[in-house]
């Protein structure tokens, strides 16, 4: 027995073959011969009382199909070469009016041929035949959108409206019998046109109004405007408010409103009452005065924020009593109430193409079939998915029609010009499986490869990584080399900054593929003002074992030093594989550092500076030169214990080391400044310490954090916030103003009877050079503000630095701490460094580093961020995180509780009680005391004690 299942939209009882499915029982019977005589219940294969597409049962037979969830071809045709289509070309009815309830499909193109087609049952593959095609013909502008409906006044057949981008055609297709064997002509004849004085977007047709046995019909043009037609008559044009681009439009007849989808992304509901009182489009002026009694300001009737384009509106008026409205957007499904609440709302899990609302079965549903960007037609009841079929094109428009006592055709159109008739359901397969032989069981092997499967399994389940591991070998490995030297001629942009020549540096990037890899395109980002020569390449496709090397140039850009010297460079590219000869889309990275050198000069040490900070090790000092060859200068002097680094864009900084002690100290004018130096000798240490073969090396910070230098910069930073806050206000402001001036001055040139100006132009005049000198310090503070954060990432980047030395934390904390107090690559107006800093801090001190359990609770706030008023509450909070990890706290993102051990170590922060994390804003001279302690001072105009005066007036001592 063969079981074959086929599925029509209505729900009629249709035989196919000896197999028979009833819409109402919903039962698949067979006739003749294949009767089932073992007394049991026909095979069910629909569930009762179920949608008309509610998925298929399992079939109990020995062959089962092969080819389940594919869209039946039962017509095709190919329309033209080269030809344009969308979602408005396609349209089904009885055009010609024949009276045989079978409708036509009337297709519209962008090369402006109108087709009207009347298809029969063929042969999957099959010619088109020349009867099922009635009419072809050429008009000279492109079709937008077609639709069937009553639209002459003096008579109640349908007639074809054709939208063009400048022009309304209303036809009428008649048919001709003929005597001879070519059988009927059909004509196409144009009853009325109207000529539009805006270019058309899209149109909706209905009953406005609430007129019965005629249709209205309203198009949108586009730049927002709504014109309406009553048959041959133009009525009114009314412009829709804050219009930017044109959505999707359709016309609700039960509550007589028109719904679109605007550019803010929130559907919008206009009665068409309020449309005809409104005023008036066309005869709108712009004075004040004339627009007193020209009619209402047009406003919506409730609006709804949905948060994603939409693609196509659509009101089923199978259901009188109650009208929902279908939302198309572009990740979501949307049914929602005429008077704008949201009945349901489906996620979708890919890119729709079209959809249609249909009538359903079930009482209170109501059925959706949606296509999409991968060749699926999907069948939805509400929000469950009931079938799925595959399609042989990418659907930009679908319909349902009738054929020759065929209810329920669904009829699609591509964007190529596909149009296929088919119908959801299955074929019998011939196929038939091999009977399986049977074989002895081994139990004994089973026991012990079950057991190899559950240990798998188990060690499998501890894994809690989300992504999954890299294979061993990559498909594309790439390896950066920096030069050594710098480029003899730079490639800087800048030549000179502060009398120093710019240098530049050559990269090298060598990509190598292990198999094939297609359109690889290379990526390189660097952070400003770091620079490269190029940031993007576009490589040729690479075979099995083949490289490719890029070269480019790095250089500073910008009149500030950089917060990091590093560079990512990523590559993407396609894999071909059997079932995607495309080849699946890939990415591959990789990081690369560049030298100290690029931004910074040897110089002659400094003896005085405002800011120091002293590193200590565990190991014997170290010659400098051993661990800075490429900046030391050539000296008579075997040991260096002091060097000198003028930044290129910033301070001069200046590195001791401790003759006796193993002690360095580096000592700058500016605060920031320290870190890229710092940063530099921690690496290098290590370098050195692990090329000699010392595993036990350590490097510590003694404290105490330098924190008031640091809210310094915090502070810089924030004052320049606020800044551009009040430039942007003023702008506002003063734009306002020269809009009001603008408009009397143009009342008065526009007033017949002439007026003296009383000093508007000298007023204008003054606006607009206030608006251009507010411009241009906006402009001004926006560089300045972008400095000042490099400026402060670099000092968080050093804090960051000498807290985890100072508390000896290892990687998963210090990256913890680094994401808290860097979480912002750049500033926004919406979003700045110090509010989320201070949120983060305040979860730390809430979770991990909290003292009781009573704290533990995730108290966190849900409002939106908001720029602080200052930033007391933010110093008071970093203060009280360095002080809580000072006395031992663990970073952790999980909210258990952390012991702390009551160990205070030294030059560690000061107790603050914990009432100060939720108590408000306070006076900066509070935030935080330090002891006063030898490692960091700010000396301004008095020796610092733990320098020594004489020769050797560089060198740290070993004691205090």
């Amino acid at each position: 027995m063969h079981c074959a299942v086929i599925l029509y939209l209505p729900g009629y009882a249709v035989w196919f073959g000896r197999y028979c499915v009833h819409a109402k029982c919903s039962v698949c019977f067979c006739r003749g011969q294949e009767e089932r005589k073992d007394g049991r219940e026909p095979v069910v294969l629909l569930e009762v009382g179920s949608s008309l597409i509610p998925g298929l049962v399992q079939v109990p037979c020995q062959q089962r199909s092969m080819s389940l969830f594919k869209a039946r071809e039962w017509w095709s045709a190919t329309l033209g070469d080269g030809d344009e289509f969308d979602q408005g070309c396609l349209c089904v009815g009885d055009v010609d009016n024949s009276g045989s309830g079978q409708d036509k499909i009337v297709v519209g193109s962008y090369m402006g041929l109108l087709r009207v087609f009347s298809p029969r049952p063929s042969k999957p593959g099959g010619t088109l035949e020349p009867e099922e095609q009635l009419l072809e013909v050429q008009l000279r502008d492109p079709v937008i959108q077609v639709e069937v409906g009553k639209f002459v006044s003096c008579s109640d057949l349908l007639h074809l409206a054709v939208l063009h981008p400048r022009k309304l055609s209303v036809c009428a297709i008649a048919a001709t019998a003929g005597n001879v064997e070519h059988g009927i002509q059909y004509q196409l004849r144009l009853v009325y046109e109207h000529n539009l004085q805006r270019i058309a977007c899209n149109m909706t047709y209905g009953p406005f109004g609430g007129v019965t046995g005629h249709h209205f019909i309203c198009i949108q043009s586009m730049d927002g405007m709504l014109m309406f037609f009553e048959q041959e008559s133009y009525v009114f044009g009314r412009l829709l408010p804050g219009f930017l681009l044109p959505g999707p439009l359709s016309y609700c007849a039960r509550t007589d409103t028109f719904i679109t989808v605007s550019s803010t992304r929130q559907v919008e509901s206009y009665k068409y009452q309020t449309l005809a009182v409104a005023t008036d489009a066309d005869t709108r002026k712009e004075s004040e005065q004339q627009k007193v009694g020209s009619g209402k300001r047009l406003v919506a009737d409730w609006t709804l924020m949905i948060g994603e384009q939409a693609l196509d509106i659509c009101i089923p008026s199978f259901n009188h009593s109650a009208s929902t409205i279908f939302v198309l957007g572009e990740r979501n499904l949307y049914c929602l109430k005429d008077n704008g609440q949201i009945l349901f709302m489906k996620k979708l899990e890919y890119n729709p193409s079209c959809f249609l609302p249909y009538a359903s079965v079930s009482e209170g549903t109501t059925n959706s079939l949606v296509g999409n960007h991968n060749n699926m037609l999907l069948v939805y009841q509400d929000v469950t998915l009931k079938w799925a079929a595959q399609l042989s094109h990418v659907p930009v428009a679908i319909r349902v029609a009738n054929f020759q006592d065929l209810k329920g055709v669904v009829v699609t159109l591509s964007s190529e010009g596909q149009l296929q008739c088919s119908y959801l359901g299955t074929d019998p397969a011939l196929y038939q499986a091999p009977k399986v032989e049977a074989r002895e069981i081994n139990y004994e092997e089973m026991d012990s490869e079950m057991k190899e499967l559950q240990k798998i399994i188990k060690e499998t389940s501890k894994v809690q990584d989300i992504l999954p591991k890299a294979d061993k070998e990559d498909d594309l490995t790439i390896t950066p080399s920096i030069s050594i030297n710098m480029d003899t001629v730079s490639q800087a942009a800048i030549s000179e900054i502060g009398g120093l020549t710019v240098p530049s540096i050559t990269v090298k990037i060598k990509a190598k593929s292990r198999v094939t890899v297609l359109n690889p395109k290379l990526t390189v980002c660097v952070q400003p003002p770091l620079a490269v020569t190029r940031e993007q390449f576009v490589l040729d496709s690479m075979g099995p074992g083949s490289s490719i090397l890029v070269v480019f140039s790095a250089f500073l850009n910008g009149e500030y030093p950089p917060a990091d010297l590093g560079g990512d460079v990523a590559v993407s590219y396609n894999t071909p594989t059997e079932l995607n000869p495309a080849g699946v889309p890939r990415v591959a990275q990789c990081q690369f550092s560049l030298p100290l050198r690029l931004v910074s000069y040897p110089a002659s040490p400094s003896k005085n500076a405002n800011y120091k900070i002293t590193i200590d090790t565990n190991k014997p000092p170290v010659n400098l030169s051993e661990i800075f060859p490429d900046l030391v200068e050539k000296s008579d002097e075997e040991h260096v214990n002091a060097l000198g680094l003028q930044l290129i864009a910033g301070s001069r900084v200046t590195l001791l080391a401790s003759k006796t002690s193993q002690r360095y100290r580096i000592q700058s004018e500016a605060f920031e400044d320290l870190w890229l130096v710092t940063k530099d000798l921690v690496r290098r240490f290590e370098k050195h310490f692990a090329k000699h073969g010392i595993r036990d090396y350590r490097c510590s910070f003694t404290g105490p954090i330098p924190l008031l230098e640091y809210f310094e910069t915090v502070d810089r930073h924030f004052e320049l916030r606020v800044n551009a806050e009040k430039y942007q206000d003023l702008l506002a402001e003063r734009a306002v103003q020269f809009r009001a001036i603008q408009r009397r001055l143009l009342t008065r040139f526009k007033d017949k009877t002439p007026a003296p100006l009383q000093n508007l132009d000298t007023l204008m005049e003054g606006t607009y050079r206030q608006v251009v000198a507010l411009a241009d310090a906006t402009e001004e503070n926006r560089a300045a503000l972008c400095q000042a954060f490099t400026r402060l990432r670099s000092a968080t980047h050093l804090i960051i630095l000498l807290i985890g030395l100072w508390q000896n934390l290892g990687k998963d904390q210090t990256a913890i701490l680094e994401s808290t107090l860097l979480p912002l690559l750049q500033d926004t107006p919406q979003l700045g460094w110090e509010e989320s800093v201070d949120a983060a801090v305040s979860h730390l001190l809430r979770t991990c580093l909290s003292r009781s359990s009573k704290d533990q609770a995730l108290n966190l706030t849900t409002s939106q961020l908001s720029m602080p008023k200052d930033t007391s509450r933010l110093k008071k909070h970093i203060t009280l995180l360095c002080d809580r990890i000072g006395k031992g706290g663990r970073l952790s993102l999980s909210a258990e509780s952390n012991a702390q051990t009551p160990i205070v170590m030294p030059g560690g922060c000061e107790p603050i009680p914990e009432s100060d994390l939720e108590e408000g804003a306070a006076d900066q001279e509070s935030v935080a005391t330090f002891p006063k302690q030898r490692h960091l001072t700010r000396k301004k105009g008095r020796q610092d004690p733990t320098e020594k005066t004489g020769e050797d007036s560089r060198t740290v001592p070993e004691d205090g």
